[in-house]
């Protein structure tokens, strides 16, 4: 399972527009991306509703993944771990300022 460790760099944490911009980011990558913090069970992180409602604040330490089993048949885990790289940017700029 391809995973990534990320800081949530936006001031406001993944509220309103960063974690629209968030959203629409994992989206694109039509991948079935996770997103966790504090080893809690992970949200879909291609659902705004559930990405706001979760508590990833300024700084908070997220987790994103992609279970292995759940990869389109035409991705691979190479492109998985590419897609979570450029996830992680997002997270990682500070946007929401």
């Amino acid at each position: 399972m391809p995973v990534r460790k990320a800081i949530v760099r936006s001031v406001i944490g993944l509220h309103a527009r960063p974690a629209a911009a968030f959203v629409r980011s994992v989206t694109e990558t039509g991948l079935p991306v996770t997103i966790s913090k504090d080893g809690k069970p992970g949200v879909d992180a291609r659902s705004l509703l559930e990405v706001m409602t979760e508590d990833f604040h300024n700084g908070c330490e997220v987790e994103l993944a992609i279970a292995a089993d759940a990869l389109p048949g035409h991705y691979t885990i190479a492109d998985a771990e590419d897609a979570l790289d450029g996830l992680r940017a997002v997270l990682e700029t500070a946007e929401g300022r």
